[in-house]
Order: C-alpha cells, then sequence, then structure tokens
C-alpha cells in the first residue's frame, strides 16, 4: 500500500493518524465523490451545509461549512491544497472556524485494492495540533472517529451507487 503522502512530520504539540477505509467500488466512481470539494456533505453526515467562498472547487478554493447541531462547533472554514485527480490525492487544510481543530490538515489517496478484485482503499491522514485543555490520545480519538464515520458513510454511498446492497 502506498503510504507516501500519509507520513506527516508532527511537531511537539501535534499529533495525527492515518484512517483506511475499504470500498467494494471502483477507485473511479468512489474518487467521483471523494474529489467534490464544494459537496462534501454528499458523504460526510455531521456537515450541513457547505458553501465555496472563493475558487471553483479546484486547488486553492476555499469553502464554508456548517456542522450539524450535537459537535463542539457550528462552523469550519477549510481550503482545498492539492486536488490531483491523476494521482487521486486531495490534501484540505481548516483555515478558520469555531473548533479546536487548529492547524488542521487532511490528506486523502486512493488506491485499488491489491488482489484486484476491483475494490478501492481510502485512506485518510490527519495532522492537528493539540488543544491546550486536551491530549494527545483525546484529540487523536476525537478525529478518527469522524473520519471513520465519514469514511463508513462514503463506503456506505457508493457501494450503494456501484449496486452493491451489503
Amino acid at each position: 500500500m502506498k503510504t507516501l503522502h500519509h507520513s506527516p512530520h508532527l511537531s511537539s504539540n501535534q499529533c495525527g493518524s492515518v484512517v483506511t477505509q475499504i470500498i467494494q467500488a471502483p477507485l473511479p466512481l468512489v474518487w467521483s465523490v471523494v474529489r467534490q470539494f464544494d459537496e462534501p456533505q454528499a458523504y460526510k453526515q455531521f456537515i450541513k451545509t457547505c458553501s465555496l467562498s472563493s475558487g471553483d472547487g479546484g486547488d486553492r478554493s476555499v469553502r464554508e461549512l456548517t456542522v450539524v447541531s450535537g459537535l463542539p462547533a457550528e462552523r469550519s472554514t477549510e481550503r482545498l491544497d492539492i486536488l490531483d485527480d491523476e494521482s487521486h490525492v486531495m490534501v484540505v487544510s481548516i483555515i478558520g472556524g469555531d473548533h479546536k481543530l487548529v492547524n488542521y490538515r487532511s490528506t486523502t489517496t486512493l488506491h485499488e485494492e491489491e488482489e484486484g478484485g476491483g475494490d478501492t482503499v481510502v485512506m485518510e491522514s490527519y495532522v492537528v495540533d493539540i488543544p491546550s485543555d486536551s491530549c494527545e490520545e483525546d484529540t487523536c480519538l476525537f478525529a478518527d472517529t469522524i473520519i471513520g464515520c465519514n469514511l463508513k458513510s462514503l463506503a456506505k454511498l457508493v457501494e450503494k451507487m456501484a449496486g452493491h446492497h451489503l
């Protein structure tokens, strides 16, 4: 498995992790959903609304998100740093909002499963500052849980689109 993009350099006040999801659908179909920077709520269930404040959904675009009630935030501002359709890599940084995810940067990559069964492996890694009122374990647990839920939701959506009713 290619982990080139998932080897972040962490400073002493940061933590990070990699979350992986196997999706029973072809890579081009999965990528067609993941790459939609202006429509993350298609599979990210914690997002209520999304609007672009700059750009057209490509590199350097900025989106304003409203998150669902119940989370410790109401809004987030995110920038698309890299969208590579050839390598299936997307890098997003959180650049504002009313949450504790300071200096958060995530990298999502898609790979065809090595056994050649037509499945797609989605890997999402991140780096984030550890809040002064928290610890590394709690910060990573929060981020891992959100990413894990998002990737499971992505799998369910795309597998349904592909005709797999699992």
